[in-house]
């Protein structure tokens, strides 16, 4: 049993590690033996993603006291793992959605990114999400293909041009 100092550095860690956070992924790991939390695990940790399982009342003091994610401390109840994210929001979602096709566990219990709780059904929406990267290539490809239609037209005109030139210097020799 942790002492109450113990707690409260637990909580402060969390504290901290929420206020920095882009998104927030619960499971229900009950019945899973260790070898698939093992598995699991290091699933999330080839993506870079934490996977932990966290004392769920010192979870909901820390949340509490960030004043984010309002609305998933309801799903923090039983046997949670919390994926704490940083970065792509849509990892966790994709990962989980890998390992559901082969298994049954973990259970996605909820999402939140900033302030909206995505509920158990909505992982496939979660899992189509865009990434930055990908949502930024999209805005530059498409900024860029007037662009390229201007300078493709441009070059098809000047060889409309350069053709039509040709056969009239052709006729008149």
């Amino acid at each position: 049993m942790a002492t109450l100092a113990e707690k409260k550095e637990i909580v402060a860690k969390l504290v901290d590690e929420l206020q920095e956070a882009d998104a927030l992924y619960l499971t229900n790991f009950k019945g899973m033996s260790v070898a698939e939390l093992n598995d699991l695990r290091g699933e999330f940790r080839k993506n870079d993603i934490p996977y932990k399982v966290y004392n769920n009342t010192l979870f909901r003091r820390a949340l509490k006291e960030t004043g984010r994610f309002e609305g998933i401390e309801d799903h923090t109840v039983n046997e949670t793992a919390y994926s704490i994210v940083k970065g792509d929001v849509a990892v966790p979602a994709k990962v989980l959605k890998k390992i559901l096709k082969d298994s049954k566990k973990p259970e996605f219990k909820a999402a939140a990114i900033e302030d909206v709780v995505y509920a158990s059904d909505q992982l496939d929406y979660l899992a189509a999400m865009k990434s930055k990267e990908e949502v930024i290539g999209d805005i530059i490809g498409l900024l860029l293909s007037p662009i390229s239609n201007v300078v493709g037209g441009l070059q098809s005109q000047g060889s409309n041009i350069v053709g039509a030139v040709k056969t009239i210097a052709e006729k008149e020799d």
